[in-house]
């Protein structure tokens, strides 16, 4: 889907974590340039952010499908209106399972929110002027980038088209496994960023009241809304808890 763009004037670099499958041959067959760096995500972004030679970068994961517009639209959006970073709406396929549907239903509540998204695309000097992510955080990575943009005074826009997440769990063990594994390393995002945190994090958000009419014409939705939330929240709690200990 990167390749599909509209917008062609693109480098297309990717940073892999030393996997075992064939992603550096399919990345070098569309052309990408492909490097070799670890540990986590975030040294990778900041570690292709460095290598990038154009004006703009546009973090996408591996388990993302673009709308074949979106670079153009933000390009376009930057140059014209004099935005630094770009919010793009992530939506999960509902197709995968039960959860992605919960999950998507989740995401599009966010749509036009103010706190619970995180640009993904940046011009590459307002991304460096922060210092890019902290490789230090693994939850909260890409809220915590936003916020010191923010902070920093660099105008934030958004655009129409989104990015489909294809990577969401099928079962609710991988729910548990993700939320645990976050909630262990959650303490450094909310102590760099005790006011938005605490909005960022609720488990009561207002964006869910956008929602709410969904919810309701769908109980079953709804059902598994609710466990979901419940579940991550333990989950993360636990993992809060053995950091600790």
């Amino acid at each position: 889907s990167i390749v599909e763009q509209n917008y062609k004037n693109v480098e297309i670099i990717v940073v892999d974590n030393y996997s075992s499958d064939r992603t550096r041959q399919i990345a070098r067959k569309y052309g990408a340039k492909v490097y070799l760096k670890g540990p986590e995500r975030a040294a990778q972004i900041n570690f292709g952010v460095r290598k990038a030679r154009g004006e703009y970068v546009y973090r996408v994961d591996s388990d993302f499908v673009l709308n074949q517009n979106i670079i153009q639209e933000a390009v376009e959006i930057c140059e014209t209106k004099g935005y630094d970073a770009v919010i793009i709406h992530n939506t999960s396929d509902p197709t995968i399972s039960f959860w992605s549907r919960v999950r998507k239903a989740e995401r599009d509540c966010y749509r036009n929110d103010e706190f619970n998204v995180a640009a993904r695309f940046w011009r590459r000097k307002a991304f460096l002027s922060v210092g890019g992510f902290d490789e230090n955080l693994v939850a909260g990575d890409d809220y915590d980038l936003h916020n010191r943009l923010l902070e920093a005074g660099f105008k934030i826009g958004r655009i129409a088209s989104e990015e489909v997440h294809i990577g969401e769990p099928r079962t609710l063990a991988e729910i548990v496994w993700k939320h645990y594994y976050y909630g262990k390393s959650i303490g450094r995002f909310i102590r760099k960023n005790p006011k938005r945190a605490m909005i960022q994090l609720s488990p009561f958000r207002m964006s869910y009241t956008k929602c709410l009419s969904n919810f309701l014409n769908s109980p079953l939705l709804m059902l598994g809304f609710t466990i979901y939330q419940i579940v991550r929240y333990i989950a993360a709690a636990i993992g809060i808890v053995t950091r600790r200990f």
